[in-house]
């Protein structure tokens, strides 16, 4: 670990107070300069660090920058890696890479920043720099193939959950990968299998989650400013790394508990389908329905305008709140 990220973890632990530099020199076995030049270099990338006289430097409490040793010092499980960059191409692609690698279950890859975030079926998912959360988890469990819609159900309810405790806010569950607040979305999920051929079941998983936490500067996109919001007021703030340590420990409880699907009661009571006039959008084609219910498979029940009733799978729908 370099001297930049030891001073990290340093006054990621000591969030708020004040540390002096002659300490943390000794601390950590380097020259007080050498101190002064690892935190200069914090603050270059961002870091809320007060250098006060005769107390010396302090991680302000609101400073929103997110890095490994803050992630790592939230988490209650112990990930294998930790992967924090400013900007990636996208979380979801280099979680790929890692895991054709060979990169252990529980492997977290969080970015600031995508440059091609992507949504299902190949769309674009805006990411722009300080406004939002993405992160991928690698998962690497012998689950049945069709357990994949489960594991993205159980997502949807880790996002929830992780939000809720570190801020408050109740989102709303749309099946099957997006979350709402107030009616629009905020956040999307991609889950990515990859088939071991021999078993036919899932060889491992990569499933990325992208948090919309602030509005851009000035606004919304002409073509998103209808349906998409973010979670948090301009004048709120929120941890990063510590929202980050939220999802990937609700992500891994709920995923290494599977086939327990208990938290399917918890993602009815969140979803805001059943009950509403739907477009079901599925092999490019669409056609209405009335939702339902949510299966124990994580599936949508739906009504067809014959009064004949299915289970849907895969797709997605349109709603209109």
């Amino acid at each position: 670990m370099s001297t930049k990220e030891r001073l990290l973890a340093l006054l990621e632990e000591n969030r708020g107070a004040p540390l002096s530099g002659e300490a943390l020199a000794r601390q950590m076995g380097v020259s007080r300069t050498a101190v002064w030049k690892a935190m200069r270099e914090l603050q270059g990338q961002g870091h809320a660090i007060e250098a006060v006289q005769n107390k010396g430097y302090t991680l302000r409490p609101e400073s929103d920058v997110l890095s490994e040793q803050g992630v790592r010092l939230y988490l209650r499980h112990s990930l294998p890696r930790v992967v924090v960059e400013q900007t990636l191409i996208s979380t979801n692609l280099t979680a790929k890479q890692l895991a054709a690698e060979g990169a252990p279950h529980g492997t977290l890859v969080a970015a600031n920043h995508q440059t091609g975030g992507r949504g299902r079926r190949g769309r674009s998912f805006a990411s722009p720099p300080g406004t939002g959360l993405y992160l991928s988890m690698v998962l690497r469990r012998a689950l049945p193939m069709q357990n994949a819609v489960l594991v993205t159900s159980a997502a949807a309810v880790a996002v929830c959950r992780a939000v809720e405790a570190v801020s408050g806010k109740r989102l709303g569950i749309k099946w099957v990968n997006d979350l709402y607040f107030y009616g629009k979305k905020c956040c999307g999920i991609l889950t990515e299998a990859a088939a071991d051929v021999e078993s036919g079941g899932l060889e491992h998983l990569v499933v990325g989650i992208g948090v919309n936490l602030y509005e851009p500067e000035g606004g919304w996109p002409e073509a998103l400013a209808p349906i998409a919001t973010a979670v948090f007021a301009p004048d709120e703030t929120v941890n990063r790394c510590r929202l980050a340590a939220a999802i990937a420990d609700e992500l891994l409880t709920l995923y290494d508990a599977l086939p327990d699907t208990a938290f399917l009661e918890e993602y009815r009571a969140r979803n805001i389908v059943p009950g509403q006039d739907v477009l079901i959008l599925q092999n490019d084609r669409s056609r209405p329905a009335h939702a339902l219910a949510i299966t124990d498979e994580g599936h949508l029940l739906v009504r067809l305008p014959d009064g004949s009733e299915e289970a849907l799978s895969f797709g997605e729908i349109s709603i209109r709140l």
